[in-house]
């Protein structure tokens, strides 16, 4: 039985990652409000310190459809060095 919810679980994650991408991006830590309001995120993003103190690391999970609308305003609101990647899972 608990393969078989391990088994569940692992393909569930699997076609939840087939509509998901992440983004990875840098923001001044002056322009960070304004970027993260304009992601649409599963959770809250993830935050990491840089070694200049003054920027951030930003990580999230978004919808692959919005990335096109979001990158524009991403780069107008201060968020630089954006990457797109693709996942292969996404466990909730």
């Amino acid at each position: 039985r608990e393969k078989m919810e391990n088994l569940s679980l692992l393909i569930k994650g699997a076609i939840a990652a087939e509509i998901k991408v992440g983004l990875k991006m840098n923001v001044p830590k002056a322009r960070l409000k304004a970027v993260v309001a304009r992601l649409p995120a599963l959770q809250t993003p993830t935050i990491s310190h840089l070694s200049d103190p003054q920027w951030v690391a930003l990580e999230v999970m978004v919808d692959e459809k919005t990335v096109r609308e979001i990158l524009p305003s991403l780069k107008k609101a201060g968020a630089c060095g954006i990457v797109e990647y693709p996942l292969n899972k996404v466990i909730i």
